[in-house]
């Protein structure tokens, strides 16, 4: 969030898309821009919100907003969760579309640390290995002892991507890689206003 408000600097005008976030990331950052959160689910109480943000129910793959509507698009860790690669490809297209500006984050297929499950390369194995093994060979299966069907639909959701991948869904944006003890722990795609 730090490189993020050193580059774009939002101000108290700047309308910024929050896809898939929430209001607490922005509290702490201290800023007094429009702030519209997108999730599947509104929030249970949208009068907690502080008076510069709205909360939106919708689907990120379907964006109710014209081209160019916001000044900042906004995403972090929310790409991996929308499905199959056509479904990453329709929200790739809808952020880039609504906003002027991108910051699309999301976590490295190449990691070895699979971050959802906090497990050491099981997102490598074939699904039907990853089956058999989330339950007693993760961070997750140790703490939610996940039935099978969670653990399915857990795996039905999530697609980690490669940088070859998320370099394709953003033509038009720089593809920048976080790193961890030296290796990409995570992609982030920036188009700054005007374009990349």
């Amino acid at each position: 969030m730090a490189r993020f408000l050193d580059e774009f600097g939002p101000v108290e005008g700047t309308s910024i898309l929050d896809v898939g976030g929430a209001a607490f990331n922005w509290e702490l950052a201290g800023i007094e821009a429009p702030i519209t959160l997108l999730n599947l689910r509104a929030p249970d109480d949208p009068t907690t919100l502080p008076p510069h943000f709205s909360s939106v129910a919708g689907s990120g793959t379907a964006l109710p907003y014209a081209d160019a509507s916001f000044g900042i698009v906004f995403s972090n860790s929310v790409i991996e969760h929308v499905g199959d690669p056509q479904a990453q490809a329709r929200f790739a297209a809808e952020l880039r579309r609504v906003g002027e500006a991108l910051w699309v984050q999301t976590p490295a297929r190449s990691f070895p640390l699979e971050p959802h499950l906090l497990g050491i390369g099981i997102h490598y194995l074939p699904r039907t290995w990853q089956r058999r093994l989330v339950r007693y060979f993760t961070g997750w299966g140790w703490l939610v002892r996940p039935t099978p069907a969670q653990i399915d639909a857990f795996l039905a959701e999530i697609r980690l991507l490669s940088f070859a991948e998320f370099r394709q869904l953003f033509p038009d944006c720089e593809i920048r890689r976080e790193r961890f003890l030296g290796l990409t722990k995570a992609f982030v795609a920036v188009r700054p206003r005007g374009g990349a």
